[in-house]
């Protein structure tokens, strides 16, 4: 049996192998993504202070801290029994749509993006954002700059840092917002809602008016009837920060709809001795493999699950690409890089709603939090990036943590991941052939996810080599390709 290795698989946050194993016939026989990290924050969490919590946990990930700082003073306004004011409420949601916007727009134009706008066939060396600039010019790379770094300012504006946020508290913020930094987030939030909706007529016309973009979408390689899963207002419209849990099963019916609360009701975690990532499933529906259809438990998170989730989307513009992905694709859309469509409409979404919010005369009142009552057991859910992130808590008398659970959205897709990896080797690889093409539109499977490892798991790799050994049945080396 011959084995393909892909170490480390490119353009994702955190590190990560694939491992290809062929038959004799040279068709490929199985495929695993693993995960080389040892997962360590819900040890070393135990015994802080609670109000350290929404701090601590946003050095997860450099990527999605916003996500774990207000999942953190969710949970923590939960284990104190204390409910946000109004005010409170909507300027973290506010701060919430800066993070999605500046993480959207880094996914779409650093790491999925290159495959599609200069192709996935292209050399390496062009498959990066250099290569995009390349490919759609220097005015357009102006505009992904700019509006990123507006996310990241609404991020600093209300989370005090661009980064790392420290403004979450059991009950609230910690300070209001002035009606000068009110005018500047909601110009740049306008600015935000042009750069999306270029962003998704620059996908319109070089993915979906790409033959051969679309075909492949459609592929069987790169689709999985599974069940979705996202977090939804009272109308069943998508809602990052806040709402009841929605499941909808392979036929689009719902399946699941429960508060953040009882979310251990309906989601169990399993071990395999390959990976150091556990694999969450539906307890209802049980674990059946890795395999796809209604009697499966596997679940998929994130744009395209949130969007299969949900009846609609809350703002205009984004339930009018909504309306129209759904119609071109059928619903719900099963294609795995469908994701890099409905993630382009959560960026319109998110700059919309950032509109809205500031445009609320409340969006200034200082009244933007409650103070806490005695500390107990809570759990904050929220909508992060790539999907559904939870944090349960438990706290003792003294609101020092006892028990931490976390569980990020990359967790909740790494099995549908694996077997997208599995499927697309599968219907790319034939008679033992591969190139760097090839292995690039495997890599494509689990890119489209916009995996997040380091937020599961930590490990120190040193330098980034890639190296694939290719080994005949009885382990010989036949070829080596480095890169």
């Amino acid at each position: 049996m011959k084995e393909i290795n892909i170490d480390p698989i490119t353009r994702l946050e955190g590190h990560g192998s694939v491992s290809i194993f062929l038959d004799e016939q040279g068709e490929v026989e199985n495929a695993y993504l693993k995960i080389p990290e040892l997962r360590g924050f819900e040890v070393f969490c135990k015994g802080r202070p609670a109000e350290l919590m929404p701090i601590l946990t946003t050095r997860i990930c450099g990527v999605c801290p916003v996500a774990h700082h207000l999942a953190s003073a969710k949970a923590l306004d939960a284990a104190f029994d204390v409910e946000p004011p109004s005010a409170g409420k909507k300027l973290r949601e506010l701060l919430y749509m800066g993070y999605i916007i500046y993480d959207h727009t880094l996914h779409f134009y650093y790491l999925g993006g290159p495959d599609f706008i200069v192709g996935p066939d292209a050399p390496p060396d062009k498959r990066n954002i250099l290569g995009v600039i390349e490919k759609a010019g220097l005015d357009v790379a102006k505009e992904v700059i700019k509006h990123r770094a507006y996310g990241q300012k609404i991020t600093e504006i209300i989370g005090g840092k661009a980064t790392h946020p420290v403004c979450g508290l059991p009950g609230g913020l910690s300070k209001p917002l002035s009606e000068e930094d009110r005018l500047s987030i909601l110009e740049m939030a306008n600015s935000v809602v042009k750069f999306a909706q270029f962003s998704l007529q620059l996908f319109h016309d070089l993915v979906l008016g790409n033959p051969g973009y679309l075909e492949m979408i459609k592929s069987d390689a790169y689709t999985m009837r599974t069940y979705y899963m996202g977090t939804v207002d009272a109308e069943n419209k998508v809602n990052l920060y806040d709402g009841h849990v929605r499941v909808v099963d392979p036929s689009g019916k719902e399946f699941l709809k429960f508060e953040p609360k009882d979310y251990a009701q309906h989601l169990v975690e399993r071990s395999e001795q390959w990976t150091y990532a556990k694999l969450p499933y539906l307890k209802k529906v049980g674990w059946k493999g890795f395999t796809d259809g209604e009697d499966s438990g596997i679940v998929r998170v994130g744009p395209l699950g949130r969007l299969n989730a949900a009846e609609g989307m809350a703002t205009p513009l984004a339930q009018a690409e909504y309306e129209r992905m759904f119609k071109t694709l059928g619903k719900p859309a099963h294609g795995t890089l469908v994701f890099h469509w409905a993630r382009l409409i959560e960026l319109l979404y998110a700059a919309e709603r950032a509109v809205e919010l500031t445009s609320d005369p409340e969006i200034t009142s200082l009244e933007v939090r409650n103070m806490p009552g005695e500390p107990g057991a809570g759990v904050g859910i929220v909508e992060a990036a790539r999907g559904m992130l939870v944090h349960d808590y438990r706290l003792d008398q003294e609101a020092l943590v006892q028990n931490v659970d976390m569980i990020v959205a990359t967790t909740f897709n790494y099995p549908a991941i694996c077997m997208s990896v599995r499927d697309a080797a599968k219907g790319l690889i034939h008679n033992g052939q591969v190139d760097q093409g090839v292995l690039n539109k495997v890599e494509m499977a689990f890119r489209a996810y916009d995996p997040c490892f380091g937020c599961a798991t930590h490990f120190a790799v040193g330098q980034m080599p890639l190296e694939i050994n290719v080994y005949d049945k009885d382990n010989n080396l036949l070829s080596r390709v480095t890169r």
